[in-house]
């Protein structure tokens, strides 16, 4: 084999090993409670529910700004009562998050997806809506972007909610605290399935949820660094992320389009539109299309 041939084979490898690498579970996360609840099949991780326990997991670092997203497969058959998280989330009483909740239905029911963003420690801001495939059968990617404009949640790359900052409106917005990202899975009978009607049948148990692709493409946070670090470091314009670009300041209008499909076509519960929760319509809800 001639050097050149060498050369190329290694820069393949390491091209390979690199793409590789970036989605293995361990170079990112770790397990957080439960870790006889964790099985691993090549890149495929594997969390149980029974009635002993769920399980969850972490990053094994914060971040502030950027993109995460996790490739998952939902719990098959009769999953009524369980929940499986994906979120992000800062520490602290007056915390932010980011959350995907995957409630549990009985056989034959479509998955539903809740959304919350929480600001300050305050959420309320709860969307339910069905998926277009069923998600159960293969693994589907979903991802949180964001940035200092907007926090968008995508299913497969479509965006199934956005969040604007509207701070010029008076409502705050999550630009200031690192968030860590999690998922979990967990018995949430008391309210997941039609609203706490329906509760888990232990005799499917064990319940899997299973994850690959896992992918994190953000701006890092150290523990020691300070607020005012990490605003220079990730917030600042002194160095220009990629989701700091004029086109991601909002969606496209492809985008648009496409949220606009999701909502008048899969959306079940909006909490801008719940007048017995909210006599007096939030802010953001009269001017963000979210």
């Amino acid at each position: 084999m001639s050097m050149a041939s060498v050369f190329l084979v290694l820069s393949l490898a390491i091209v390979m090993a690199g793409s590789v690498s970036s989605s293995k579970f361990d170079e990112l996360f770790q397990p957080s409670w439960s870790l006889d609840h964790f099985t691993y099949e090549g890149e495929t991780l594997k969390m149980k529910l029974d009635n002993y326990s769920g399980a969850g997991f972490s990053s094994k670092s914060k971040y502030m700004f950027g993109k995460v997203t996790i490739q998952i497969k939902l719990v098959e058959g009769d999953s009524a009562g369980t929940v499986t998280a994906f979120y992000m989330s800062s520490d602290g009483p007056n915390h932010n998050e980011f959350d995907f909740e995957f409630l549990g239905n009985t056989s034959g029911e479509p998955y539903l997806v809740q959304t919350n963003v929480y600001v300050n420690g305050v959420g309320n801001r709860e969307q339910r809506l069905n998926l277009w495939f069923d998600p159960t059968k293969d693994f589907h990617s979903y991802s949180i972007l964001w940035n200092q404009r907007q926090v968008v949640f995508l299913v497969d790359e479509t965006p199934v909610r956005a969040h604007s900052n509207l701070e010029d409106k008076g409502v705050p917005f999550p630009k200031d605290q690192p968030m860590g990202v999690y998922s979990s899975i967990w018995n949430a009978d008391d309210w997941a399935t039609q609203g706490g009607l329906v509760k888990t049948d232990w005799a499917h148990a064990p319940f899997i949820a299973s994850y690959t692709g896992f992918d994190i493409d953000a701006c890092e946070c150290p523990p020691t660094a300070s607020p005012a670090d990490n605003a220079r470091r990730c917030g600042s314009a002194e160095k220009r992320y990629w989701w700091d670009g004029p086109t991601l300041a909002e969606l496209s209008l492809h985008q648009s389009h496409q949220l606009l499909w999701v909502r008048a076509n899969h959306m079940v519960y909006d909490y801008c539109s719940d007048s017995a929760r909210f006599p007096v319509t939030p802010v953001e809800c009269l001017h963000h299309r979210h």
